[in-house]
């Protein structure tokens, strides 16, 4: 059980530095203004909320939308994530902290969508030099971050536990 319960030391960690940075933003750059920026324009720390998803997606939806699908449905995933993490006993501690990671980046969001009615404060802008068409990738957050490169990292583990079971099969 210990192997188990030490990655949640992860997400009470990301879960803790998100709402940390967001509260630093909030109380010190004005809303939808650059605060810093580093190279140039290269990377900027800016303030902005976001009442949507990845990307703005749903931000035009009905408070209760927003509400239900943005909030109440994540909750539910997040317990269905959990319930299956301690009952599986095939994940690798690798994969263990990955899950923990992503868990901790999606709470930290929920807390921002159920407290923040400005919506999710995002706040590193990074230029994209027209790469898929964007001067700029989407604003993003602490959460944000661990969520895709847990998410990543994670994806990744899986492909190579089955890569390793397949040749081990094919070795006997």
């Amino acid at each position: 059980m210990k192997k188990k319960l030490i990655p949640f030391s992860l997400a009470l960690a990301v879960i803790l530095l998100d709402q940390i940075t967001k509260l630093w933003i909030v109380k010190n750059i004005p809303p939808f203004s650059v605060g810093y920026s580093f190279g140039g324009d290269l990377l900027r720390i800016i303030h902005v909320a976001n009442k949507g998803v990845a990307f703005s997606l749903g931000a035009s939806l009905s408070q209760n939308a927003r509400a239900i699908l943005f909030s109440l449905v994540p909750l539910v995933v997040i317990a269905f994530v959990v319930a299956i993490y301690f009952r599986n006993d095939e994940f690798n501690s690798l994969q263990r902290w990955c899950i923990c990671g992503i868990v901790g980046g999606g709470v930290g969001n929920i807390i921002d969508r159920i407290f923040r009615p400005q919506g999710v404060v995002d706040f590193v802008d990074v230029k994209f030099f027209g790469i898929f068409g964007l001067e700029r990738w989407p604003t993003f957050n602490v959460a944000d971050a661990c969520i895709v490169v847990c998410g990543i990292i994670l994806i990744i583990s899986f492909f190579l536990t089955i890569k390793n079971s397949e040749e081990a099969k094919s070795k006997k």
